[in-house]
């Protein structure tokens, strides 16, 4: 009997605690509010998450039914509760934190505990009514915390990765739509941040787009690592309270409800115990992060300035960047990317550490893998979006600053040297670098070659190599595909 009308009681086998009346969770979610004070974020934070767990106990509740296991009009109840937290409903009922002992049980419970008094509730019954309906014999039949949470957390990665390939290949399209915008600008190149031989602004922003295109093909080929699930192992792999056919079946029904394109794992102890598969994805994320990262650098050394720095394009000016110095404005969006990175650097680490951690038939420390993941791609994704839209598309460049430092760089001579030998364009960079001097026309009063070919050897689509006399290479244009092609 509950204490007053507030609250109602449920019992498990450590004893009984009241439950706020209209909460959805129960009991086991009320113990792991208690232990797990720590990261004061609830598992709901990532919605696929949520939603890939709805989707397991959906699919084994169609399973379930279907190997007759268990009775049809409670598998139905399930399966329509899953259904409505699947479509976005109830997921503040979600609040076990992402960082907890157990190896995923208080989240597996949590799920269960919800999606039953949904289900009660439809049913025209009291939540906590678990003699009609119980989170454990029913929702969780067939099932264990070892195989439901790994399963869920690929799942839901699975769906999360969609919005990330998205919005990487929006800010691949950004980056190739200035490569055409800057197609004809000249600048100077830089190795080890010295000067070195001409190139245009736009085929550094293409080959920008390019990388990111690369890292597009790594995510999606790494993402198949993660579709290989243990459903059916329940506790250590042996299968152990399933029905024989209970394996098959989920995973026919998991796989329609998620799209994915998920394969049972041909060794379920195996598969229960290695997270090598998240450590692999997260190395992937890591690597897409760190080129983000440098392109942020680039971005910031580019934009430097903008009289005392490089001052070659402008990043559209966001927010006022000093509380001291009047008209101050810092490159905030590259800089915030750079941090993301960071912080993905180190959470592929922890997942790393969490990946060797395991022991014998189970890893533990499953939720600090997920929350490391789950939050790399929400950050990711994030940055991505604003670098995009805050940044990417409002760069413009300085044409007439750009156009003086090529002009007075002595690294165009480099294209000269096949006319007049290295000698020679030694001594006259030499000359252009005390004078300031224009090197076309010293080499044109030093009588080595004629302005017209001069002209001809300096010329933009020559110094760029989009026109060269020992090969083509492809013009760069704004549009293609994610290989810029």
């Amino acid at each position: 009997m509950a204490l007053d009308a507030t609250t109602r009681t449920e019992t498990d086998s450590l004893g009984s605690l009241e439950i706020p009346a209209d909460a959805y969770w129960g009991i086991h979610t009320a113990r792991a509010l208690e232990n797990f004070p720590i990261s004061m974020r609830p598992i709901s934070v990532y919605r696929d998450l949520v939603v890939a767990l709805a989707m397991v106990k959906q699919a084994s509740a169609r399973a379930n039914k279907e190997i007759g296991v268990l009775e049809g009009s409670r598998a139905d109840l399930i399966d329509q509760a899953a259904q409505r937290v699947i479509d976005g409903e109830f997921h503040d009922q979600f609040v076990v934190g992402v960082i907890q002992g157990g190896a995923g049980t208080s989240t597996n419970m949590n799920a269960n505990e919800v999606i039953t008094n949904i289900a009660l509730e439809m049913a025209g019954r009291d939540k906590g009514d678990y003699a009609y309906l119980s989170p454990i014999d029913h929702t969780n039949r067939s099932q264990s915390t070892n195989d439901v949470y790994p399963t869920a957390i690929k799942v839901g990665l699975g769906l999360d990765l969609q919005s990330l390939l998205e919005e990487l290949d929006l800010l691949r399209r950004a980056f190739l739509a200035k490569a055409g915008e800057f197609h004809d600008i000249l600048k100077v190149g830089r190795t080890q941040l010295q000067d070195a031989v001409p190139m245009t602004l736009g085929q550094e922003f293409h080959g920008f787009a390019t990388t990111l295109g690369e890292d597009y093909h790594r995510l999606k080929e790494n993402a198949y690592l993660l579709y290989e699930i243990n459903m059916g192992a329940t506790a250590i792999g042996t299968g152990i309270t399933t029905h024989p056919d209970y394996a098959p079946v989920v995973l026919r029904h998991l796989r329609e409800i998620s799209g994915l394109d998920l394969e049972l794992a041909e060794d379920l102890v195996e598969s229960t115990s290695d997270t090598g598969a998240f450590m692999s994805f997260s190395s992937s994320l890591k690597r897409n992060a760190i080129k983000l990262s440098k392109i942020s650098n680039d971005l910031r050394l580019l934009s430097s300035g903008p009289q005392a720095g490089f001052g070659e394009i402008n990043l559209p000016p966001r927010q006022a960047g000093s509380s001291i110095m009047p008209g101050k404005v810092n490159p905030v969006i590259p800089e915030v990317v750079n941090q993301v990175a960071f912080a993905v650097a180190g959470a592929d680490l922890t997942v790393t550490m969490a990946v060797e951690g395991g022991q014998l038939q189970l890893n533990a420390f499953e939720p600090v893998i997920a929350h490391s993941i789950f939050q790399s791609i929400t950050w990711m994704r994030r940055g991505m979006r604003t670098l995009r839209v805050n940044c990417v598309d409002g760069i413009t460049a300085n044409r007439e600053r750009l156009g003086t430092m090529v002009g007075s760089s002595v690294g165009v001579i480099t294209a000269l040297t096949p006319f007049i030998g290295y000698a020679a364009a030694a001594a006259l960079a030499k000359t252009a670098l005390l004078t300031g001097r224009n090197v076309g026309d010293l080499v044109v009063e030093a009588g080595l070659m004629s302005r017209d070919d001069v002209d001809k050897q300096l010329s933009p689509a020559r110094l760029s190599g989009l026109e060269a006399s020992t090969r083509a290479i492809p013009v760069i244009t704004a549009t293609g595909d994610v290989d810029g092609n």
